[in-house]
């Protein structure tokens, strides 16, 4: 198979699960965490590294911001053998008790996005492979951890993200909201592939506050330490998968 045009790797590049954050400086993060890593190929928004974690082999691919460049991820790391993609990311919280530094983990994915609407009706569902899905709630319990478990909505729009818009999200009880899982979800569905999601919150829009409202940084400090547990249950997970 020829090297794809993107990502720039071939069949037999890369591992069967693939952990896939946005941004290519959290591959860097993921890598530390692991027991050995290299990189494979790096192209625009995309840093692809190989890596080992307990004696699970892993692929870590950022998919730089939106569902557009998340599909070519999805789409071209399938083609070269990538069977389980797991997103590891942040997300704004559309419920009043969510704080910044929970973690969500997807059971679902509304698609206020239009990558997905190119493959396929916006009646069918975005949803998780239940095996990940089970991966991540159980890593995330068996350290402890206190998490949020149910439907989130991925959106095209970051500055358009209105207050009727958050009004109506809050109102159907989903729980956060970011831009790459519905597109990943889908995806992964119809190619008969697993995904699944665990985000970190990094504001909430019912409080009023977005990414980087207080701070300088992207993130706020209780978000960047919690992006490190959240890439904690997301390795563990992949070791039951």
């Amino acid at each position: 198979m020829a090297k794809q045009p993107h990502l720039l790797v071939e069949e037999g590049d890369v591992h069967d699960i693939a952990v896939i954050p946005g941004d290519p400086g959290r591959v860097d993060r993921i890598a530390d965490l692991c027991d050995d890593s290299e990189v494979v190929a790096q192209n625009r928004e995309y840093k692809v590294v190989n890596a080992s974690y307990e004696g699970t082999d892993l692929t870590i691919c950022s998919t730089g911001i939106g569902c557009p460049s998340a599909a070519i991820a999805v789409e071209e790391l399938s083609r070269v053998g990538v069977e389980t993609f797991v997103r590891c990311g942040t997300c704004g919280a559309l419920q009043p008790e969510m704080e910044v530094g929970d973690m969500v983990v997807a059971t679902g994915a509304a698609k206020e996005e239009g990558t997905s609407k190119r493959y396929e009706s916006a009646n069918y569902p975005a949803v998780p492979d239940y095996d990940v899905l089970t991966g991540l709630v159980g890593a995330a319990e068996d350290n402890d951890e206190e998490i949020h478990v149910g439907p989130i909505v991925s959106d095209d729009a970051f500055y358009n993200e209105s207050n009727e818009y958050v009004d109506d999200w809050n109102d159907a009880n989903l729980l956060a909201i970011e831009m790459e899982a519905a597109t990943v979800f889908a995806l992964a569905r119809r190619k008969g592939l697993a995904a699944g999601a665990i985000c970190t919150v990094d504001g909430n829009l019912v409080a009023g506050s977005q990414k980087g409202a207080d701070s300088d940084d992207e993130l706020p400090e209780k978000a960047k330490d919690n992006v490190e547990r959240a890439i904690r249950i997301t390795l563990n997970a992949i070791t039951s998968l």
